[in-house]
């Protein structure tokens, strides 16, 4: 008799045991569905704008993609320009590609948030598909901006975190760089497109933020007038030599015109002669995310300091 009980014991058991975890079950999808419809304000340039606390699915109409991935936030569809550049490649390679023209295109993404620049189109229809906010480049400097995407989605404290690391490190290099090429040696980042080149302020990218700022190298005075306006100042290749500096930095495209650096123009100016160039490829250059500028300033320890 005693023996034909303890099934049955069992069976009471394994049901009690069930009826207990069903609801422990049951609670933990709530919480995380809880979890994931959590809205936070984040307070953007146009004014409080409602987001997801936990964005899983963002749509980039701006090259914010280097801050997302670092942050390891999930992106769904990405502008053109940021899936050309080698860092970003294999990591944006099966991620559709999208512009401020492809409204239905987005639409069908699903996106929980849309990122965007203040000079995008289409910008109230893209409000309707999903929270969208948008940046105006350059009106905060580079690490704020950093900073501000890390209150976006929500993860603030990892943006200070690197802020806080980059500034150190950067701050270090600069100072070797210092001893060695002189306080005073002047730097100029310069582009050459098929009709025209230009050069590049403080603060535009292919980087300038680490030069100039990071590391506070110094930039020619000519330069640093003729770019205070735009940012950045196009010119015809035979005023080059009027703006070159102690050392010339080459973001260089590839696909353009770059006859001039085979002139003798180009040959006698005087950063050219003493081996000071540093060519870098443009599309790895181009911005000033986190993962681009560690890799701009690794480019810059390793060439002045070779």
């Amino acid at each position: 008799m005693k023996k034909s009980l303890i099934p049955v014991i069992l069976m009471l058991i394994v049901l009690i045991s069930a009826c207990g975890k069903q609801p422990a079950e049951k609670a933990e999808a709530t919480d995380a569905k809880k979890s994931s419809d959590q809205m936070i304000t984040y307070q953007s340039e146009n004014g409080p704008v409602k987001v997801p606390a936990h964005p899983k699915r963002v749509v980039l109409l701006s090259d914010y993609a280097g801050d997302l991935l670092s942050l390891g936030v999930n992106i769904v569809g990405v502008e053109e320009w940021s899936k050309k550049s080698p860092l970003f490649k294999d990591k944006l390679k099966d991620i559709p590609t999208v512009s401020d023209d492809n409204v239905e295109k987005v639409m069908e993404l699903n996106p929980d948030l849309i990122i965007g620049s203040s000079d995008n189109k289409n910008l109230n229809k893209f409000k309707k598909i999903a929270p969208t906010v948008t940046y105006t480049y350059n009106k905060v400097d580079y690490l704020n901006q950093r900073l501000e995407i890390g209150k976006l989605v929500n993860k603030e404290k990892e943006a200070q975190n690197w802020i806080t690391d980059f500034k150190k490190r950067a701050h270090a290099v600069g100072e070797k760089i210092k001893a060695k090429v002189g306080k005073d040696a002047t730097v100029t980042v310069m582009e050459s497109y098929d009709k025209s080149m230009g050069i590049l302020g403080e603060g535009w990218g292919r980087g300038t933020e680490v030069l100039y700022q990071a590391m506070a190298l110094k930039m020619p005075d000519n330069v640093k007038k003729a770019t205070s306006k735009e940012g950045y100042y196009d010119f015809s290749a035979e005023v080059l030599p009027e703006y070159v500096g102690d050392y010339l930095v080459i973001s260089k495209y590839s696909d353009q015109d770059n006859s001039y650096q085979k002139t003798k123009l180009y040959k006698e100016i005087p950063a050219v002669k003493n081996n000071h160039v540093f060519e870098a490829d443009a599309n790895t250059f181009m911005f000033n995310d986190p993962i681009t500028l560690d890799y701009q300033l690794t480019f810059f320890e390793k060439h002045f300091l070779q």
